[in-house]
């Protein structure tokens, strides 16, 4: 067997030997608005006309009334909380398989996460569960649009409505997302994005929070204003965002394509039963005029059974060792804190599964051509059938 047919964790030749591609890639915009900066000197001012032009730009994009920048989408979650009341003692509900931070911003307040599993078929927050974790301390809910899913907002809302508590709307795997006729990040009181560095419109660092309610928006100013602004984005970074926020429907689309592409091409990788080793959650979510995710990063639920024996992390590493830019999924929260520090509904024994069987595909290959999507399902074919090989090797 020639060395070119072999994976390349067992030595063979990357499929993709130039790696994943890069990101931020080639966008003159980007370049010509870093230009006007350093012509008018706005890169080094505290205020100068590209922070205003954001906010407006991304007011009228999300047909909302208030956003506040700032430095990262952790602190726009937090600002978030602080501008719903949450308080010491207070309690947050939030689903089990959600990103790191947003549980630390709970503690940060000095309030209670409170944990509840996720809906088996789309790997989001189950609405379900929420009644079951209230009490008389709840004061809010954080609602994550993870992997290219969604919550269904107009459920979560009545819920919330009825039991009278406020809802953080997590956006910022979701940017651009249309869910429901509304954007991403505005069916809730308050709403956040992020602009970090590997997202789908980036500054390196940045975010913001966004929501119709005046009071909201002013608990937040009254926080973060200390003679200036605490957690502030610079006029560069605002800069470099207004063109990406142009292109981002254009980007979101090509991506929507590349999935869809990249659905039908792992549904081609089975097991000797026939059954699926891989599979995205595109089918849960059809892209009509009410609808379109965004995908910053693609999930893939992974079978360890039907992949001939490769756990997850041999997986994903022989994987990027092809150029495929594939890792794990978050961590279950209640598998990675301390029991005291959280009250959680049940067993969660659906977060259990994420936490154990996601994976997640970066989004740069998304805007690359069809080729490259096939090239997923080639790499993922080459290291299966050499999975004994790939298993006997890693063995100590």
């Amino acid at each position: 067997m020639s060395a070119s047919e072999l994976p390349a964790i067992l030595g063979g030749t990357p499929l993709r030997p130039e790696g994943p591609p890069a990101w931020p890639g080639d966008c003159p915009e980007v370049s010509d608005a870093l230009n006007a900066c350093l012509s008018d000197g706005s890169w080094g001012k505290y205020h100068g006309p590209n922070c205003e032009a954001l906010i407006e730009q991304l007011n009228t994009f999300h047909d909302v009334s208030e956003t506040i920048l700032c430095a990262s989408g952790t602190v726009a979650v937090e600002l978030a909380l602080r501008g719903v009341r949450v308080e010491p003692g207070d309690e947050v509900i939030l689903a089990a398989y959600d990103f790191k931070a947003n549980f630390q911003n709970v503690l940060t307040i000095g309030a209670v996460p409170v944990l509840v599993d996720i809906d088996p078929t789309n790997w989001q927050l189950d609405v379900s569960q929420v009644e079951a974790a209230i009490s008389d301390k709840t004061k809010a809910i954080i609602v994550s649009h993870l992997h290219g899913g969604w919550v269904p907002m107009q459920s979560v809302m009545e819920l919330a409505h009825r039991l009278g508590i406020s809802v953080v709307e997590d956006a910022c795997q979701a940017t651009g997302a249309i869910l429901d006729a509304r954007r991403a990040g505005t069916a809730g009181h308050v709403g956040v994005l992020s602009f970090g560095g590997s997202k789908l419109m980036t500054a390196g660092r940045g975010g913001a929070v966004m929501t119709n309610q005046p009071e909201i928006a002013q608990r937040i100013r009254l926080f973060t204003q200390r003679g200036n602004e605490a957690y502030p984005l610079s006029e560069m970074q605002a800069a470099v965002l207004r063109p990406q926020l142009d292109r981002l429907d254009g980007r979101n689309n090509a991506r929507w394509d590349s999935v869809r592409q990249l659905s039908k091409e792992l549904k081609q990788l089975t097991s000797s039963q026939g059954e699926p080793v891989l599979r995205t959650l595109i089918d849960a979510y059809p892209k009509d005029d009410a609808g379109r995710p965004a995908f910053f990063k693609v999930g893939l639920q992974y079978d360890i059974a039907r992949s001939t024996g490769l756990s997850r992390a041999t997986f994903s590493d022989a994987m990027r060792a092809e150029g495929i830019a594939i890792d794990s999924g978050f961590r279950g929260l209640h598998r990675i804190h301390s029991k005291r520090r959280f009250r959680s509904v049940g067993n969660l024994p659906n977060a259990n599964v994420c936490d154990e069987h996601i994976l997640v595909l970066h989004h740069p290959v998304l805007l690359d051509d069809s080729d490259s999507i096939r090239q997923i399902r080639v790499a993922a074919e080459r290291v299966f059938s050499h999975a004994e090989a790939i298993n006997k090797r890693r063995m100590p």
